[in-house]
């Protein structure tokens, strides 16, 4: 569980990132080298594309490393800091929930349409799952990091009342 926690997203993002270079490299070389191209390469690339965005979108929760304003939060005096990131931390967890069940509407949608990609002719649900299963781990990367932040503010009093 510890390796999962750990490194989860990073399984998904590095074959995705490899396969999704392969897979453009060798359409490149089809079309300026021998003059021909893949019918499916492109497809196949926009959505392992796809999917690779919405795993770094929960990397970069667990990293702590997504989009912020700082200055926003450096205009609050020092001392309330820590609770305004938390508070930030607490409008992307409930970004990330409402992304995902939204997501629950649309992927179940495109099921019950039973529409399939054009070349690739896979499910299009499949690609649709991309945003449900992003948003939800990050928002299980939002809590942690929200239970992270406020033991990390515990342990501040406790050292400053010492």
């Amino acid at each position: 569980m510890k390796f999962l926690n750990e490194h989860l997203e990073a399984c998904f993002i590095v074959p995705l990132m490899f396969l999704m270079s392969i897979i453009i490299f060798v359409q490149v070389v089809m079309r300026y080298v021998f003059h021909s191209s893949l019918t499916w390469s492109e497809e196949m690339a926009r959505y392992l594309f796809v999917w690779l965005v919405y795993f770094s979108v929960a990397y970069t929760a667990k990293k702590e490393a997504h989009i912020r304003i700082d200055a926003a939060i450096n205009i609050y005096p020092k001392k309330a800091r820590p609770y305004v990131e938390i508070l930030s931390e607490i409008i992307v967890l409930a970004f990330a929930i409402f992304i995902a069940a939204t997501s629950v509407t649309v992927f179940q949608k495109i099921t019950a349409s039973g529409q399939i990609s054009p070349a690739l002719h896979v499910p299009m649900q499949f690609v649709y799952a991309a945003p449900l299963v992003g948003f939800f781990l990050t928002a299980i990367r939002q809590i942690q990091c929200i239970i992270k932040k406020i033991k990390g503010l515990h342990n501040h009093e406790e050292v400053q009342e010492a």
